[in-house]
């Protein structure tokens, strides 16, 4: 049973940062895909962030990985108010059927 676990969360001023982690129990190369998703209240969850196989910027947040510690990062930097949500570690498996996988969350608040 494949287990995601994320940490990081937390509460963070507007123009602060934080680092997400999210750590799997198996090896994150099984993966097809990895991505960091966010659900604020009342609203949908959304993509934030997919994973390649090196770092990627998207605006103020960077996805890096490292795979001999099997844990993917989001590094969030100017962070702003409406970034608060709790953030979800999300990894998809392809053989003969779709494998999908969540962590169960981690709280980031940030304060005005």
């Amino acid at each position: 049973q494949v287990q995601l676990v994320e940490s990081g969360g937390g509460l963070a001023q507007a123009g602060g940062s934080l680092r997400l982690s999210c750590s799997a129990s198996g090896s994150i190369s099984s993966f097809n895909t990895m991505a960091w998703y966010r659900q604020a209240p009342g609203k949908q969850r959304e993509l934030v962030a997919e994973v390649s196989s090196g770092d990627s910027v998207k605006g103020r947040f960077t996805v890096s990985r490292d795979g001999a510690k099997n844990t993917v990062y989001l590094q969030m930097n100017s962070l702003k108010p409406e970034d608060t949500a709790v953030y979800y570690c999300h990894a998809q498996r392809r053989f003969l059927r779709v494998y999908e996988y969540w962590g169960q969350g981690t709280q980031v608040t940030v304060s005005s």
